[in-house]
């Protein structure tokens, strides 16, 4: 299978190309609205359908991710119908090739998922120090995201075996030096061309509107001027820190935890000293183990005979970076902190003693006794809060399953209100508008909580306005909610919206006036090259476009240069018209030698690449890939 992509090298290059230098064909945005709204599947694999819902849990998903990844990023600009689209080319890409994997029985064993939560960074952020997971606050962690840890290793197992669909074609891309020159030189070659841009901004003084015109463009693109679906809602949140607030602690109760603990109170004694360090691994040879020793040697002699000088001595020669700056001291420390051969020498001498040399697994040591804390008992007075919150924090856990039964129960039992489960637990209802079903940026709690908002938007709550099904959270957290107001999605009247309707129709005008002249002048300009107002030519190629837009460095490098001059015009969409006479090639300058194996490696990598791409696509079509929702075309007019 894997020949067969191989030997067709000609398609395979076009691939390539088309990979790098990518174009694309729009829809419009009206289209794309109006699918949204339905509740037809969007797209389809293998004969299985893909829904909305599915399309909308992938995207939030991703979202997630990213803001998981970087907090400080905006989160505005997932909420487009690009970036939505995008996550639906994903999914439909996964499904091809799970559907590949299970055709051909590829699949993951425990070992390697094992492997792959191990690598996993934030999995790893999640290790106490004995390096056991903190299984808590794994199931937490997934919980925000909708998902059990079950779910979450189901998932895993199937995309490790997807992976290994293309990861072989992948990682084998074979190419030859020639043929890489070949197509590098192609590709970086350079052209001398002359630009001019019709921009958009220079026509918007001569559009002319009249309220038809207005009247007319708000009719055609009704989702361009829309408010947003609202809801108001009340909720009532259970957690932890709820039912410990309802708990009284017995005095008698925390004495005797305190005389029951004695020894959990007791601080042990600790000790200060200092040291001077001379570096020796045990793997070193013996001669730099020697040499070492009488260095420390002379040190300790010189230490001894003026012992106020032991921070001095060690500022300027140990060898521990952390502690040589502040004249070798450790600061307090109990037993168990420090390796052996040094914490035995400290708890063996005297305040203001001097040891003799220590070898340890670093090297040798001086060490000077600087202090002693005895241990001591904690009083009771000092610690009465300290116990009451364990005490409480101890019976708010015993308590919470049964306060959570009865936040179940009664948010079940009585539909129409959160009161009475508010009263009876002693909770808070709270109040909040929201316009999306999506968690806003720096939405905190519930609110940001996709899983929770998916639950408060269903079309069964919008429509009784009863409270939603009780949800566990995870991190012994529960809630439910109600809608009590509900205005969903509408177009704004032309009167409302008037002024943004203009702005956007002047911009549209602008940039068709700009592309009808910019047309007239490329016909005028090809029929009498004489009469052509170029400015002065420059040099562009891919990896040099000079600051112009890429649709017009893709243009350039494209021509058909068999007749030279080439003319050539160029959309710009929204942005107007480009106008390009290219002169003529002009070959890429040489590349230094320590260059070229780099370049060819990169080369490989594109056409590994490409032919992934190309067997990805093989597979769409054996799995009859279809999405049926509209691509959205990019929007960036008005604002």
């Amino acid at each position: 299978m894997f020949d067969f992509v191989r030997q067709h090298t000609k398609i395979m290059m076009g691939v390539m190309f088309l990979l790098i230098i990518p174009s694309f064909v729009f829809f419009g945005v009206q289209g794309y609205g109006d699918f949204r709204a339905s509740g037809e599947a969007v797209a389809s694999v293998a004969g299985q359908d893909i829904t909305k819902a599915e399309w909308d849990e992938a995207h939030r998903r991703e979202v997630e991710r990213m803001r998981a990844q970087m907090p400080n990023l905006d989160g505005a600009m997932f909420d487009t119908p690009q970036a939505r689209y995008s996550a639906l080319e994903r999914l439909v890409q996964q499904r091809v090739l799970q559907a590949a994997a299970d055709q051909s029985r590829l699949v993951t064993g425990d070992q390697r998922l094992a492997r792959e939560l191990q690598e996993n960074p934030t999995i790893a952020a999640l290790r106490k120090p004995d390096g056991k997971l903190d299984v808590e606050g794994y199931r937490q962690l997934l919980s925000t995201q909708g998902m059990t840890p079950e779910a979450f290793e189901s998932r895993m197992r199937a995309e490790l075996s997807a992976r290994q669909v293309v990861g072989a074609l992948s990682s084998s891309g074979l190419t030859s030096a020639s043929m890489a020159d070949a197509a590098l030189n192609a590709f970086f070659q350079r052209r001398e061309v002359q630009i001019a841009r019709f921009n958009r901004a220079d026509y918007v003084a001569k559009v002319v509107l009249t309220d038809a015109d207005l009247e007319a463009y708000h009719k055609a693109n009704p989702t361009l001027f829309q408010a947003s679906e609202q809801a108001t809602i009340e909720y009532v949140v259970l957690d932890m820190a709820a039912v410990e607030k309802g708990l009284a602690v017995n005095d008698a109760d925390v004495r005797t935890y305190f005389e029951q603990n004695a020894k959990q109170w007791e601080v042990k004694e600790e000790r200060r000293a200092s040291h001077i360090l001379i570096n020796a691994a045990k793997s070193a040879p013996q001669a730099e183990r020697e040499k070492a020793k009488a260095r420390a040697s002379e040190l300790l002699t010189q230490v001894k005979k003026a012992p106020d000088s032991f921070a001095e001595v060690a500022k300027k020669n140990s060898q521990d970076g952390g502690s040589a700056p502040v004249g070798g001291d450790l600061d307090f420390f109990g037993r168990g902190a420090m390796v052996k051969p040094v914490e035995d020498a400290v708890y063996a001498m005297k305040k203001g003693d001097i040891s003799d040399l220590v070898e340890s697994e670093y090297g040798y040591h001086v060490i000077r006794l600087t202090d002693i804390r005895a241990p001591k008992q904690r009083g009771f007075d000092e610690l009465r809060t300290e116990i009451e919150t364990t005490l409480r924090k101890q019976q708010a856990k015993a308590k919470f399953s049964e306060a959570a039964e009865t936040f179940r129960n009664t948010a079940y039992e009585q539909p129409d209100s959160l009161k009475p489960v508010a009263e009876k637990l002693k909770l808070q209802v709270a109040t909040a508008t929201l316009t999306g079903r999506e968690p806003v940026k720096d939405a905190r709690g519930v609110l940001a909580n996709a899983k929770f908002l998916k639950a408060v938007f269903a079309a069964d709550s919008i429509q009784k306005k009863q409270n939603i099904e009780t949800m566990d959270l995870g991190g012994n957290q529960m809630a439910s909610a109600r809608i009590t107001n509900y205005s969903p999605a509408r177009t704004l009247p032309l009167a409302e919206v008037k002024d943004k309707v203009r702005e956007r129709l002047i911009q549209v005008r602008a940039a068709e006036l700009a592309k009808k002249e910019g047309a007239a002048m490329l016909a005028a300009w090809k029929a009498n090259p004489a009469s052509a107002n170029l400015p002065a030519a420059l040099i562009l190629s891919r990896d040099q476009p000079q600051q112009q837009p890429s649709e017009v460095v893709n243009a350039v490098m494209r021509a058909d240069m068999a007749a030279s001059p080439a003319w050539i015009g160029i959309d710009l969409g929204d942005q107007g018209y480009a106008l390009a006479k290219v002169n003529k090639i002009v070959p890429r300058d040489a590349v230094p030698q320590d260059r070229v194996a780099q370049d060819r490696k990169q080369y490989t990598d594109w056409w590994s690449g490409a032919e992934g791409m190309a067997y990805y696509l093989m597979l769409k079509e054996r799995h009859k890939a279809r999405i049926t929702a509209p691509k959205p075309s990019v929007e960036t007019l008005g604002g």
